[in-house]
């Protein structure tokens, strides 16, 4: 190395030491601050909950709830659920009767209609292929799930209902459409 390029070395060697010197305190002191800061607040939110008159929720209790309010004759235990998105269930019969519904995993979605129970049937819980649905008919009476259509999307509903058909509309975000389906 020559002269000048040693000179030039040394400069900026002595100025990145300088600046590290420098600023080590700052961040040093900063990172102290924040960890202290985070022990502080926990320290007071633990001391809080010892005041606090509500239980704590455990998430891992899996209970079965009622799906639709229009009928209690079958209620839902979560299976899955999608990351902001829906939710899928292990479906059954209140009054403990066995039934096809155990079967197959289904969405929240319960219309009850005077032919019988439309349920979104899922095909697959693998994240990579969902949405991939069959809207069914499910008659108690008679505990039978037909399949009345294959759909590829979270927002359906129905948009119009005749004596033997029903018109279901259906958006995935980019396009929609329509779908004429008999329930005779």
């Amino acid at each position: 190395m020559s002269t000048f390029e040693n000179f030039f070395h040394r400069f900026f060697k002595f100025i990145w030491n300088a600046i590290f010197v420098l600023t080590y305190p700052v961040l040093a002191t900063f990172g102290l601050l924040f960890i202290g800061i985070t022990y502080f607040f926990s320290w007071i939110s633990s001391f809080l909950a010892k005041f606090s008159r509500s239980e704590p929720k455990h998430e891992g209790k899996i209970t079965w709830k009622r799906l639709s309010g229009e009928s209690d004759l079958i209620e839902g235990k979560l299976y899955k659920q999608i990351i902001f998105g829906p939710e899928c269930y292990q479906l059954r019969r209140r009054d403990g009767i066995p039934s096809v519904i155990e079967d197959h995993v289904f969405g929240k979605k319960v219309n009850v209609l005077k032919e019988g129970w439309l349920l979104e049937k899922w095909n697959t819980t693998d994240l990579a292929l969902i949405p991939d649905f069959d809207i069914c008919l499910y008659q108690p009476e008679t505990d039978k799930l037909t399949k009345l259509a294959h759909i590829k999307c979270f927002d359906w509903h129905i948009s119009d209902k005749q004596e033997e058909f029903l018109c279901l509309k259906w958006f995935d975000g980019t396009q929609g459409g329509e779908l004429k389906v008999a329930i005779a």
